[in-house]
């Protein structure tokens, strides 16, 4: 094809493959498909396993896209806060390939976002940012009372209806994410209905997970589950709990850490809602076997064997 450049060439092929899974009905404005593979995995029983990206280079993403994971977190609590790196991650760890040989939008990955504040700032800009790029949820650290959750799930909705049975907690998101319904494979309308907080919107893709992190948290569990909707996940954080009992520095206090955890995963269980929590190839099984429905993987050596962990039985 003279004077015709080979990207062209093989972006035209693209689209005639993308043409016929449209034309299957496989893909339509109104698919029923989960696009979070997250909520996919909860909705069926199962358990998501996911790993924060220690590469978060374009070549990082790819790899991730292919690991045997549900979700990856690009961390910008510990890392610097950088929406336009957000951004090229999550399109390199878009895979084509997968949506033709899956015939479907939903990725194998999805990308997640964690924030760089406390429960108690209200930064709902940053927010705004990390979904309007197209991020499937967002881990908030240290939440610790009713009134931080109910502004987070706020902070993360669209104003709902008129006459919305779900109208509350009310949204606060404004309008504005062509980037995000383009990541996703959807219409700008589509992507409107579905961006909303799972499991308070059965249909909703926005998947929130709260880190309970200090004792003042763990104190208001039973609240934070009971009370506020919206919540895809309560995840205890073993690390920074250990520093807010003192056992970093005093391992006899190791047994208050754990109790704590055991208290937000009864608190999260008793409300309905999946309860998350860090796991290892020695761990990961018996987390799955007390309850815990999330795991997050720290060292890319166990992500195979934490994922083997899923035939563990999830309890009832």
């Amino acid at each position: 094809m003279t004077g015709v450049p080979r990207w062209a060439s093989s972006l035209s092929v693209f689209f005639i493959f993308l043409t016929a899974i449209v034309a299957s009905g496989a893909v339509s404005a109104e698919s029923p498909v989960r696009l979070n593979k997250i909520i996919d995995r909860l909705e069926r029983g199962e358990v998501a396993v996911g790993a924060f990206a220690s590469d978060r280079s374009p070549d990082g993403a790819a790899g991730y896209a292919r690991a045997p994971l549900d979700f990856v977190i690009y961390d910008m609590e510990h890392s610097p806060l950088d929406f336009p790196g957000f951004r090229i991650f999550t399109q390199f760890l878009l895979d084509r390939a997968q949506i033709l040989e899956k015939g479907n939008p939903q990725p194998e990955v999805v990308p997640l976002v964690r924030l760089p504040f406390n429960g108690r700032e209200r930064v709902q800009w940053m927010i705004k940012q990390a979904l309007d790029i197209g991020a499937y949820g967002i881990l908030f650290p240290h939440v610790s009372t009713v009134e931080e959750a109910r502004a987070i799930v706020r902070a993360s909705r669209y104003p709902q209806p008129p006459g919305a049975s779900d109208a509350e907690p009310e949204g606060q998101r404004g309008s504005g994410a062509g980037i995000a319904s383009r990541l996703w494979g959807v219409s700008g309308a589509e992507y409107a209905r579905r961006a909303d907080t799972w499991p308070l919107d059965p249909k909703g893709e926005i998947f929130l997970a709260l880190l309970i992190e200090n004792q003042e948290g763990v104190a208001n569990i039973e609240a934070i589950a009971r009370e506020v909707k919206g919540i895809g996940c309560l995840m205890a954080a073993p690390g920074d709990l250990s520093m807010s009992y003192g056992a970093v520095y005093d391992r006899s206090r190791e047994p208050q850490v754990e109790a704590a955890i055991q208290k937000i995963l009864a608190a999260a269980r008793a409300a309905g809602v999946p309860c998350g929590i860090t796991a290892n190839r020695e761990t990961a099984a018996e987390r799955i076997a007390q309850g815990f429905r999330v795991l997050i993987v720290g060292a890319e050596r166990d992500y195979e064997a934490v994922r083997r962990s899923r035939e563990v039985p999830v309890p009832k």
